[in-house]
């Protein structure tokens, strides 16, 4: 197991690194990226924090955490670690053992305004796990990576990451559901059941 983990983190190239991306398919929409984006998240039982700065997201953070009782915030980025530790925020964790995690601490690739949907990849410091595993998942976003269609989502990754890209990318639009049984929907059947963005606002 141990040599699988360590071969899906190595990073790859591309099959074919002279490949272009297709212009989109898609007619933009008229409507503000961030309000149509807000719109399609919600829908999907996401839940939308707007903040106008980093400062404003610690506060919002903390409130949420105050709010949810959540005691094992799982963390593994070091940009967060360090920012937690500085104003001495000590409810995140930084262990692998996930069994206890309240919740799971994530940057993410993208923001799809189209469907509402976040990008993350195996690229960021949560890896594959850590979107996955805890009940509830947090997001921090940027209004800097608000993209209209999943072509120029990938675009993104295609500028940040170059010829090496993630092995694994995911497209998660709002918190894990299934209506498998009897068609009655269920949420949190394979990952998280609820799903927070905390939108920075970025964007010169």
């Amino acid at each position: 197991m141990g040599n699988i983990r360590a071969a899906l983190e190595q990073k790859t190239p591309k099959p074919y690194p002279e490949l272009e991306l297709p212009k989109s398919f898609y007619a933009e929409a008229e409507e503000t990226l961030d309000m149509l984006f807000i719109q399609r998240f919600t829908n999907l039982s996401g839940q939308f924090i707007y903040c106008e700065d980093e400062s404003d997201f610690l506060s919002n953070f903390m409130a949420l955490a105050d709010q949810k009782k959540l005691e094992y915030i799982y963390c593994w980025d070091e940009e967060l670690q360090q920012l937690f530790q500085n104003i001495d925020f000590r409810k995140c964790r930084i262990g692998r053992n996930l069994d206890k995690a309240h919740a799971g601490l994530t940057f993410c690739e993208a923001l799809i305004a189209q469907t509402g949907s976040i990008v993350v990849s195996s690229g960021l410091a949560a890896g594959r796990q850590l979107p996955i595993f805890p009940p509830i998942h947090l997001v921090i976003g940027y209004t800097s990576q608000l993209v209209y269609s999943i072509d120029k989502a990938l675009n993104l990754l295609q500028s940040k990451y170059g010829q090496y890209q993630p092995s694994f990318v995911s497209v998660i639009s709002g918190p894990s559901r299934t209506a498998d049984i009897e068609k009655t929907l269920v949420l949190g059947a394979h990952g998280p059941k609820e799903v927070y963005l905390f939108l920075i606002e970025d964007a010169v």
